[in-house]
């Protein structure tokens, strides 16, 4: 008998799985959600615009739309609640939802970053924490914290520190979930991308002065295109990386390796 044919791609499909993508309705959410239905998963995204998430849907068959604010404690129940109720498990989180802007830190506003801290740090814990028992009960999952190359380093000239602490916070997190979680079934890793076009990096790739500070501190020296992270969604979020968990893989054209 004939061994079967070496399919080294087979292990990035997540067919007959449930993934959930906040932060859908623009950018890079967006985006991961389009890579993980393309790769057989049924996707449910969640952000506050409905009519962007409605028009998302329209284009991924059998995916759901939660209109949700990640930052509110009952919205993030709610979104778990109604994903396990319509599909009876949740496989696959990606916590994509997040805000930041450029502010000098004398001008930030404690309410402000205490916001950034709520989405960008709190919603990825509860997320997670609800999402958890499903996947344990289903024999596994994968978590992927979509967190930042500016969770390892500073951002300054790009002044944002509550955006730098709440993305450090988010590798942290990521590293003691997976410890927690590693002989539960699941995996936790970290997306950590660098400047790719987004609503948060609005207007750099059209401004010269943007493009010329990339250009000179990128040994590859561009912003990065969408595609480009979806080689590494999928290898955290499927069973292609089922032996990594607790690590951020860093997309940013070579910014922090200098």
């Amino acid at each position: 008998m004939s061994e079967p044919a070496l399919d080294p791609l087979a292990v990035f499909r997540l067919d007959g799985r449930v993934a959930i993508v906040t932060g859908a309705s623009s950018g890079l959410g967006d985006r991961f959600a389009r890579v993980l239905h393309a790769a057989g998963a049924t996707v449910v995204v969640a952000a506050r615009r409905a009519d962007r998430l409605a028009a998302l849907v329209d284009e991924l068959p059998g995916a759901h739309a939660v209109a949700a604010d990640l930052s509110r404690e009952d919205d993030r129940d709610r979104l778990v609640d109604e994903a396990l109720e319509r599909f009876g498990a949740v496989h696959v989180l990606v916590n994509n939802a997040g805000i930041g802007h450029k502010v000098a830190v004398e001008d930030e506003e404690l309410d402000d970053f205490r916001a950034a801290m709520e989405l960008n740090v709190t919603a990825v814990w509860h997320l997670s924490k609800r999402c958890a028992p499903s996947m344990i009960a289903a024999g596994g999952g994968t978590i992927v914290n979509v967190a930042s190359m500016l969770g390892h380093v500073g951002a300054t000239p790009v002044k944002q520190a509550h955006y730098c602490a709440s993305k450090g916070a988010v590798i942290n997190l990521t590293r003691e979930l997976a410890l927690q979680w590693a002989r539960k079934g699941i995996t936790v890793n970290a997306l950590c991308p660098g400047w790719f076009p987004s609503e948060m990096t609005a207007g750099m790739d059209t401004d010269e002065g943007s493009q010329r500070f990339i250009a000179a501190n990128t040994p590859i020296p561009r912003m990065g295109h969408a595609h480009e992270l979806d080689g590494a969604l999928l290898l955290l979020a499927s069973p292609a990386g089922s032996f990594i968990t607790g690590q951020s893989l860093i997309v940013d054209g070579g910014w922090t390796a200098r």
